[in-house]
């Protein structure tokens, strides 16, 4: 072994604290990047694969009530590689021993056995026989939150006839993963399940004989999307067709869809922002810390060795460090992102797992860290290489100090001698503080930008389940009503307050741009459910035109005062020209808004509704629970409060996860910068503790003076770090506002 490297290995075991300190930040860099982008990719991978596996469909379409023989005539149009009919309707579910009412999607199966398109996942039991009419596959999520096995029976009512079902079956479905009941904002197991029972049941229990009201279709490869939903509109248009739309608009998948996007934000947002940190960090601590060496690189000098051998040899030390901390990196990445995509795939009711590593993001991220780490000492070898041996063998020339802070109106503020010391020499060094201020604070603004998902979250919550939505629980009907049910529903057990809703599915069309999503007509000044502006005073919504959240007015390009064409996808299929009278903020979902009366009149087909939002005495909930349940009309009732818990849950897990890595991770950085920054100011002022030494100050007085120093510069960086984490978290605001 060469003497120099001898001397390596002796410099790496002399500062090996500082040394994995360094690799420390360096690895909290790392890991994130590997964490971010491996989650993503392992995500996007498994959900690729299941659907793949499972044949989920492309395109998806509704009508009220088309023949079976369409199917041939759907099977010809260009493109299409399968087309499955069936039935799909809601239903209210009578579980035993449990009050609440459920709410149930039935989905007819083929009579010939399974479906081809959306294939089921049978985690246990096998499908139903093909007759029969009490057996019943459920969704493995329903039967988990019930705590259902093989066997277990339940009573469902199927328009207006109660039947009890035996359970022969637990399935998982790629058009379920994220599977939401009628009202409700997020997936509630207890209380929302789907079905799936035989064909010739289902048909028989609401009247369909030879008919379906719901149709799934794959395409080959290289068809057009567009044009295969335009000949199926066609086809379904005289059948009471809603609209065929494809994958992106499938509520599953577009949530599934939502939940990658973010993790993909956070992929391309932290790991930089983590790196950004990682880059200065280094640069200001190894630069400072070769130049503390100076001597010794001039004792090399001038002992024979060419500057390139010098320069090489700090460096390998440096890449050495570097490398301890890519090693810790890449193993403290690759467990977590396991566990990131462990959590997710259990959330989403993956049946597959698929979560590999992938070489490129290694190995771009040991480039960059290497390449980082090479800079930072570059940098400061370079600048002492330049020195004559002769000169770089002295110490450093002491810096020519002036009077400050000396005037007349400084003295009388009675510093004691240690404490004009801390801010002189910080007055005197400002660059060097500076820097060591701004490193605290960066992982001040990491903290931030880690932890300030919670507070946000809240006000997201107060907003949306307080001041936005006030009722205590929302009413769905399986189809439209007249108005007068309204009426029907005060009746029920405790009603004290009821507000009728419609909601029309639509396509909202601002030029080029497009957006299926649901008209939502609504009382203009009701109480229960309101609009608010960005200060959270109400929006009373106008007597005619649509009033649409801000985002979604953005993705349509639209403003206040400008009209947009809305294409009605059910009923007579109308296009109309529509003003858009109001913009108002909201925090969840895209939505566009009528008062509910210019609605019905801008439809002309009567005064229809489609729910009723209720606010009912809590001391009535058992009777009225039970009045639901027995009420053929009603699809579900969603409670608000059920919702705000679920919500609650759902995020807790992922945001507290989440929230944990990266806050351990920025506290890794913060001790990194403040440990090295110590470890740094001891050694360049080891001479001037010295003399203090020597003039009888005492050995906790001068530490004392290490630590106030770097206390104010700590203090100083703090609210500078503030600001850093309020730009960080605005720009992870900004990459999730989709």
């Amino acid at each position: 072994m060469s003497s120099l490297n001898k001397k390596l290995l002796r410099d790496l075991l002399r500062i090996w604290a500082q040394a994995l300190a360094i690799a420390l930040v360096s690895a909290a860099g790392v890991a994130t990047m590997i964490l971010s982008i491996g989650s993503y990719r392992s995500l996007e991978e498994t959900r690729a694969t299941y659907y793949e596996r499972y044949n989920f469909a492309h395109v998806f379409a509704e009508a009220k009530r088309a023949p079976r023989g369409l199917l041939t005539e759907i099977h010809d149009i260009p493109g299409v590689a399968q087309a499955e009919a069936r039935i799909t309707e809601f239903a209210i579910v009578d579980v035993p021993d449990f009050l609440q009412p459920v709410a149930g999607l039935i989905v007819s199966l083929p009579a010939d056995g399974e479906p081809e398109v959306n294939k089921l996942f049978l985690r246990a039991g096998h499908l139903p026989q093909a007759q029969a009419t009490d057996e019943v596959v459920i969704s493995e999520s329903f039967a988990t939150a019930q705590g259902f096995e093989l066997g277990d029976r339940f009573s469902v009512i199927l328009n207006g006839n109660k039947r009890e079902l035996s359970i022969v079956g637990i399935a998982l479905s790629p058009e379920y993963v994220y599977a939401v009941g009628p009202g409700d904002f997020v997936p509630d197991d207890r209380r929302f399940g789907i079905l799936w029972m035989p064909q010739s049941s289902v048909e028989a229990a609401f009247d369909l004989d030879g008919a379906f009201n719901s149709l799934v279709v794959t395409l080959h490869r290289h068809a057009s999307v567009d044009e295969v939903i335009r000949l199926i509109d066609l086809v379904l248009d005289d059948f009471g067709g809603i609209g065929a739309y494809d994958r992106e608009d499938q509520f599953s998948h577009a949530f599934l869809d939502a939940e990658l996007d973010q993790l993909d934000t956070m992929s391309r947002i932290l790991p930089p922002i983590f790196l950004l940190v990682t880059v200065f960090l280094i640069n200001m601590i190894l630069s400072r810390f070769v130049a503390l060496d100076r001597e010794q690189i001039g004792l090399l000098k001038a002992l024979g060795y060419r500057s390139t051998v010098v320069a090489a040899h700090y460096l390998k030390l440096a890449g050495l460090i570097a490398c301890i901390g890519i090693v810790l990196g890449f193993g403290l990445g690759t467990w977590l992102g396991y566990a990131l995509t462990r959590l997710y795939t259990d959330f989403f009711h993956f049946p597959i797992f698929v979560f590999r590593l992938h070489p490129d993001i290694y190995l771009i991220t040991a480039a960059i860290n290497l390449g980082v780490v090479a800079l930072g000492a570059g940098r400061a070898v370079t600048k002492v290489l330049q020195l004559p041996p002769a000169v770089a063998m002295q110490p450093p020339v002491p810096a020519m100090y002036t009077q400050v802070l000396s005037g007349t109106w400084f003295k009388r503020l009675r510093f004691s001698q240690l404490s004009l010391i801390v801010i002189r020499n910080i007055v005197r060094r400002p660059l060097r503080a500076a820097a060591t201020s701004f490193g605290v604070s960066l992982s001040v603004g990491i903290l931030i930008v880690s932890l300030f998902t919670s507070d946000s979250i809240d006000l997201m919550l107060d907003v949306s389940f307080f001041q936005l939505e006030r009722q205590d629980a929302t009413i769905s009907f399986g189809e439209q009503k007249s108005m007068r049910a309204v009426f029907d529903v005060e009746q029920l057990p405790g009603v004290m307050v009821a507000e009728p809703v419609r909601a029309v599915p639509a396509t909202l069309y601002g030029g080029h741009l497009e957006r299926n999503l649901a008209i939502i007509g609504r009382p203009a000044d009701g109480d229960l459910t309101r609009l608010l502006d960005v200060n959270l005073q109400q929006v009373i919504l106008p007597p005619d035109g649509l009033a649409l959240t801000e985002k979604l007015a953005s993705l349509l390009g639209v403003n206040l005062g400008d009209s947009v064409w809305v294409e009605i996808q059910q009923g007579r299929r109308q296009w109309l020209y529509v003003p858009v009278t109001q913009v108002f903020q909201s925090y969840l979902g895209l939505s566009a808004y009528m008062e509910i009366g210019a609605l019905n009149k801008l439809l002309d087909d009567g005064q229809l509704i489609t729910g009723v939002n209720i606010s009912f005495d809590e001391a009535e909930t058992n009777a009225l629970f039970t009045a639901v349940k027995s009420t053929p009309a009603l699809t579900g009732i969603a409670l608000l409060k059920v919702a705000l818990a679920n919500f609650r849950a759902t995020m807790a897990e992922n945001i507290l996860f989440m929230t944990t890595i990266y806050t351990a991770l920025g506290v890794i950085v913060a001790f990194g910068v403040v440990y090295n920054s110590a470890r740094i100011q001891l050694s360049e002022r080891s001479r001037e503790m010295a003399s203090l030494r020597v003039l009888g100050f005492t050995s906790a007085e001068v530490s004392g003076l290490l630590v106030a120093e770097l206390g104010l510069i700590g203090l100083i960086g703090i609210p500078v770090g503030w600001a850093v984490g309020n730009v960080f978290a605005r720009l992870l605001v900004a990459g999730f506002e989709s």
